[in-house]
């Protein structure tokens, strides 16, 4: 049971720390909380995880049953990385426009809390009214950062002073102020109060603070990344180990990037001939690039192909997966006040209580510059097979422990994501060669994180070097590539989790194949994997091994009776 009570210990520090998180998955107790961005918060956090790491480190595995070694090896890794990633001041130095950023996560997770009971909505009024102390402290502690060099950006900072604007321009605030409850008029007049006496207060309030201090103090573009700032290496290092979950150094991840590049650009040069005549990349990549009828028409048009997408997977799925979520997922646009700063997609889980439901948002603006090609992987990535799969199926299960139900590693889940991206091409789910180009391009696009994000981050690449490395080595749209590496700017590190989560799951499916030959059933290994839910990538790499035995011995015994 220690292996369980330290999860449980876990998952409810993560809570304490990030209580909106605990609202969306839909635990009580955390309705009427904000994150506290004071130091003693921090460093209390930095206490608590570091007990929890290092008493799962020391808790002995003798006569532990399969999921309680899972879970044990969950803690073990998962606790560690979260404790030496706490010790760094995010909050100081990171400001932006997307929900990475501290306080954009508040701004943007408001309008997507559930509130069908009254409990909800008064705990939705008490963070409203603790929203300027929040506000407040931020603005501190990005002053205190500016003071001692850990300074934020300065183009992420004017797109956050841009956001707020057009947040304080918009009637709801972007729909911060809930006005979706048309049965509560007293909770309306409520919000209502709350958004003149103290939403829009604040928000001005700290928007000003970051024009008058924050943005003066602010780094260029020419020094963009974490290694410009007080212990940048080692601050980076540790969001390296907890997004990956792998000891793998910049430098590697660096050249392993460029080599996955070059691999799939083959890729494309084959496709490309037979779509277009032409194994010339540079005439490859102009088709793609600006071929205006690869370009969608309108906004209704991408949400419509995305969802016949996601429908299309989830009638395959069964033929692959003994498991699937009994929830289908949801399709819908990114709010209007997230799009500029958001990525093309992503998905949200549902709550563990069920009153929201897992949603694949899509980012639908500009669509005459988003590209019909890159729709499919995009589904398949963050949909169905890839984070609906993944996330709702651990959500669901009556096996897992509440905390590896919601808590999960991000290389096991963003490659997971990018496995699937490939699955889906094993599943025959791409409509035709163009559509693959898509998956190609998105290959060589996760591929091309490796090197731009510790480019930036070790190598001290300015952001222009960053965009162009993208746009030159990513046939998609200048103006993503731009809002991509504004995002790996605000998130140092996260970008590596994709390719290296991809390639471990790639790892460990090819050697229980080759080991197990026809007794290897690639269902069996899918459902082995989702059903453990999000295990850092060491834990991953034991609960497959331990799986590749009991199969081996199984059928040992079986071959002793014959």
């Amino acid at each position: 049971m220690a292996a369980e009570e330290l999860a449980a210990e876990l998952l409810t520090a993560t809570l304490a720390a990030e209580p909106l998180t605990g609202s969306i998955y839909g635990f009580p107790g955390y309705d009427d909380l904000l994150p506290d961005f004071s130091e003693e918060a921090e460093a209390d956090q930095v206490r608590r995880l570091g007990s929890i790491a290092g008493r799962a480190e020391q808790e002995s595995r003798s006569g532990l049953g399969e999921f309680e070694q899972q879970t044990l090896d969950f803690v073990r890794h998962l606790g560690r990385g979260m404790a030496d990633a706490a010790a760094i001041p995010l909050i100081e130095f990171t400001v932006s426009d997307t929900f990475v950023a501290p306080v954009n996560h508040i701004l943007t997770t408001l309008p997507k809390l559930p509130l069908q009971t009254e409990e909800r909505r008064d705990g939705y009024l008490a963070r409203l009214g603790a929203l300027p102390d929040a506000l407040a402290v931020a603005a501190d502690r990005h002053e205190a950062g500016s003071a001692a060099g850990r300074t934020a950006v300065a183009r992420l900072v004017e797109a956050a002073i841009s956001q707020l604007d057009f947040l304080l321009s918009d009637p709801s605030v972007g729909g911060i102020a809930r006005m979706d409850q048309e049965e509560h008029q007293t909770f309306l007049a409520a919000v209502e109060t709350a958004l003149e006496a103290a939403v829009r207060p604040a928000l001005s309030s700290y928007r000003d603070r970051l024009q008058a201090t924050v943005l003066p103090a602010a780094r260029d573009d020419d020094h963009a990344g974490i290694c410009y700032l007080p212990d940048g290496d080692d601050m980076y290092e540790a969001l390296v180990r907890l997004h990956t979950s792998m000891p793998h150094s910049p430098d590697e991840l660096h050249a392993l990037g460029r080599e996955i590049v070059e691999q799939v650009r083959v890729e494309m040069i084959e496709v490309g001939s037979r779509l277009w005549g032409t194994s010339n990349l540079d005439d490859i990549f102009e088709h793609l690039t600006n071929d205006r009828t690869l370009r969608y028409a309108s906004r209704e048009e991408m949400l419509e192909h995305a969802r016949r997408t996601v429908a299309a997977a989830e009638a395959e799925a069964p033929k692959w997966f003994g498991v699937v979520p009994d929830e289908p997922c949801m399709v819908e646009r990114v709010p209007p006040a997230e799009e500029a700063g958001m990525p093309a997609a992503y998905y949200m889980p549902g709550a563990i209580d069920g009153s929201r439901k897992g949603t694949y948002f899509l980012n639908t603006s500009k669509p005459e510059e988003r590209f019909r090609h890159t729709a499919d992987v995009m589904a398949f990535h963050e949909a169905v097979p890839g984070h609906h799969f993944q996330l709702t199926i651990a959500l669901e299960s009556e096996d897992l422990s509440t905390a590896r139900r919601v808590l999960f590693d991000t290389a096991c889940a963003e490659g997971w994501g990018l496995y699937s991206e490939r699955l889906a091409d094993e599943m025959g789910l791409y409509a035709d060669d163009l559509a693959r180009m898509g998956l190609f391009a998105a290959d060589s696009w996760r591929a091309s994180r490796l090197v731009v994000d510790t480019g930036l981050h070790t190598l001290g690449w300015t952001r222009q070097q960053a965009v162009d490395w993208l746009v030159t080595h990513t046939p998609m749209p200048r103006h993503e590539m731009e809002i991509e590496v504004n995002r790996y700017i605000s998130y140092p590190g996260q970008a590596l989790a994709y390719m290296v989560g991809r390639l471990e799951i790639t790892r460990l499916r090819a050697e229980s194949a080759e080991t197990l030959g026809a007794q290897f059933d690639l269902r069996a290994f899918h459902d082995l994997v989702l059903r453990a839910g999000s295990l850092p990538l060491p834990a991953m790499a034991s609960t497959v091994e331990r799986w590749v035995e009991r199969q081996r011995m199984t059928q040992r015994a079986l071959d002793g009776l014959q």
